[in-house]
């Protein structure tokens, strides 16, 4: 039996006890290791797949590598750790007679939750994948569930059923799709996976207010929630290729550590403040390593050599924009602004465009 501690409220301990996760998990999931994914199959080692399937893990269900690969390098869609569907959930806040649209079927888990809480008729669930979105259909028959799960581009939502009263994504976007919020109600809630090419992992509460020139939707940071990339918006993933294009370098020293990266409020901070920028890090003898960034709309790059006891570290710079230069002055504006958590930060999206702020909507990022 899965069990989430605080995380379920009254309202949603009722479903996560009647809804058996098992049912939602492929035979075949892919489990990590040192050198990527490989495939774990239920017949040939049932218990450790039982395990897994009632284990506060998330799951890859899905991998772009050939069927008959060893070793998977590329998930492409998994199952949530419940922890997180729960606090999601939870975040959501629906209510009776709610209709709400799901952005991300997956493995049919969530809208089984979401059906097993409101009812079949108020759920509606698009996943772009159509053999996912089939998968979905069975697993959630097999339980006992009929939400609709459509198959489409999630980006466009569903018009067909709207409006809704909530919507809720499972993937992670950037730039939040306008009919998102065209869909949903005056007073309805949005809860989505938010992320910059530098930081993906936080989840927005955004309430959708109507205006005179089109809905606008609003709120504030209230949880982490790393989820892949919508497809559309999923940012290059090589961040190495471009630095190994070289060119010309600017060279220079710093005194900030690398490691502030390692701080999620300044790494969000940051994400924000130096659009379009990617990071990797490459591993050195005796504790050194260097941080990569890059940018593959203009093949700028970075390279910052991190050495154990140094007070200044070597870096090395191409291209138009200079991206540690550009790290060093967000870093310093978050500092200067009191190095403030990420959940005091907020996002608006009007017809206009979208702007991030901090402690308020008057408050927008100097971006």
């Amino acid at each position: 039996m899965l069990s989430h501690g605080g995380h379920l409220s009254a309202d949603w301990r009722g479903p996560f006890l009647r809804v058996d996760r098992a049912r939602f998990i492929p035979d075949r999931i892919w489990v990590r290791g040192d050198d990527g994914y490989t495939p774990l199959d239920r017949a040939a080692d049932p218990d450790r797949w039982e395990h897994l399937a009632y284990a506060d893990e998330a799951l890859v269900t899905q991998v772009e590598d050939p069927p008959d690969a060893e070793v998977a390098r590329t998930p492409s869609s998994s199952a949530s750790m419940p922890r997180i569907v729960a606090r999601m959930l939870a975040a959501l806040r629906a209510e009776d007679g709610h209709r709400v649209l799901e952005i991300g079927a997956g493995t049919g888990y969530n809208a089984a939750l979401l059906a097993a809480r409101l009812g079949d008729e108020q759920v509606t669930s698009v996943e772009v994948d159509a053999e996912l979105a089939e998968r979905a259909r069975a697993s959630l028959e097999t339980a006992g569930y009929a939400p609709a799960v459509v198959t489409g581009d999630g980006a466009e939502g569903w018009v067909a059923r709207a409006p809704y009263d909530r919507l809720i994504a499972t993937c992670s976007v950037h730039d939040v799709p306008r009919a998102w919020i065209e869909q949903t109600k005056p007073g309805g809630i949005i809860v989505l996976p938010w992320g910059t090419t530098l930081r993906n992992g936080v989840l927005l509460q955004l309430t959708v207010e109507h205006c005179p020139d089109g809905p606008v939707a609003s709120g504030r940071v209230v949880d982490d929630a790393a989820f892949m990339w919508m497809r559309a918006q999923a940012p290059p993933r090589d961040v190495m290729a471009i630095a190994r294009a070289g060119g010309e370098t600017h060279d220079s020293h710093t005194g900030l550590d690398p490691h502030v990266l390692g701080n999620d409020d300044a790494w969000f901070a940051v994400g924000v403040l130096v659009p379009g920028c990617q990071w990797a890090t490459g591993q050195g003898p005796d504790g050194a390593w260097t941080l990569w960034l890059a940018d593959a709309g203009t093949g700028s790059w970075a390279s910052v050599d991190y050495e154990p006891d140094a007070v200044e570290y070597d870096v090395q710079q191409h291209g138009p924009r200079r991206l540690w230069a550009e790290v060093e002055a967000a870093h310093a504006w978050w500092a200067d602004a009191g190095r403030p958590a990420r959940t005091q930060f907020g996002l608006t999206v009007t017809p206009a465009g979208q702007q991030v702020w901090l402690n308020g909507r008057g408050n927008a990022l100097p971006v």
